[in-house]
């Protein structure tokens, strides 16, 4: 489940939260990058769980009875949540190794060439500066 600024239509539509819990009574795995969490929360997928989602939805996620954690990725049993959007790239890379092994993971990461080196340390609330945050409330 990956929904950015859709979300708020998604955990108001009764009917899409009941496909939600149905369909996840048979996968594998079920996942979700960024607020997609927000849709697994408000299907009640994650009540009393550790789970992920991007940093300014936090007390959204805890308002479906998650605990939020900033970790990137998150995973209890078959449920795995993400942080933000970027983080779906390391989960995409557990789920790999998950459904396959480490080496088939790793050149997986390998073959998409995935080593982060960003052109600044801001990438997590705990590292941004108090002008970097406010910039990106206004920008989100």
């Amino acid at each position: 489940m990956s929904c950015g600024g859709s979300f708020q239509a998604m955990v108001a539509d009764a009917d899409f939260l009941n496909w939600v819990r149905a369909i996840h009574t048979g996968t594998r795995f079920t996942t979700s990058v960024c607020t997609g969490s927000l849709v697994l929360g408000a299907a009640g997928l994650l009540k009393g769980l550790t789970a992920t989602t991007h940093w300014d939805a936090a007390a959204d996620l805890e308002s479906y009875g998650a605990v939020y954690t900033p970790e990137r990725v998150v995973r209890h049993d078959r449920v795995i949540t993400s942080a933000g959007v970027s983080s779906g790239i390391d989960m995409a890379v557990r789920l790999a190794a998950l459904l396959s092994d480490d080496v088939t993971a790793q050149a997986i990461q390998l073959y998409t060439e995935y080593d982060p080196q960003p052109p600044f340390d801001s990438g997590s609330v705990a590292k941004a500066s108090a002008e970097v945050l406010e910039r990106a409330r206004t920008l989100g």
